[in-house]
């Protein structure tokens, strides 16, 4: 029965097997070949381990740089107003102002306006945000080993 039809197909397969055995080598080989090639690599390629920042007092904020200073966030959610009142109000008595715009076009139009004291914030999601600068874009990041 059962048996004996396993038996017979493991003898095919050896026959198989051995009737082609530059197929066979290079089923076993290039596998192999490249668990050594990505052992090298990551061998060429160590992460980098950081050690711990030990707490330390970095002062009062110096708060005259943010006189008058512009932070316009986009889209006017709820949870964008939230986190952009907490900024603009518990952190910073006075001096920072916060401005919503509907969309990221008339984001970018008010930084061309505004270039030396304005800061857009575009949030993608609830997590995620983008940090827009008069002439460049600076991403939020989670901290990872290596790329």
């Amino acid at each position: 029965g059962v048996w004996r039809q396993t038996r017979a197909l493991l003898f095919k397969n050896c026959l198989i097997k051995c009737r082609t055995k530059k197929s066979s080598v290079q089923e076993v080989l290039f596998p192999l070949f490249f668990l050594f090639w990505l052992i090298l690599m990551s061998m060429m390629h160590p992460h980098r381990k950081y050690g711990e920042v030990a707490n330390t007092n970095l002062g009062t904020l110096d708060t005259s740089m943010l006189v008058n200073f512009i932070i316009g966030y986009t889209p006017p959610t709820r949870m964008a107003r939230e986190i952009m009142k907490k900024v603009a109000f518990d952190n910073f008595e006075d001096g920072i102002i916060t401005e919503e715009y509907l969309s990221e076009e008339e984001l970018q139009e008010a930084s061309a306006f505004k270039p030396s004291n304005f800061v857009g914030v575009v949030f993608k999601d609830a997590m995620s945000y983008q940090l827009r600068f008069h002439d460049s874009v600076a991403m939020s990041s989670i901290y990872m080993e290596s790329r």
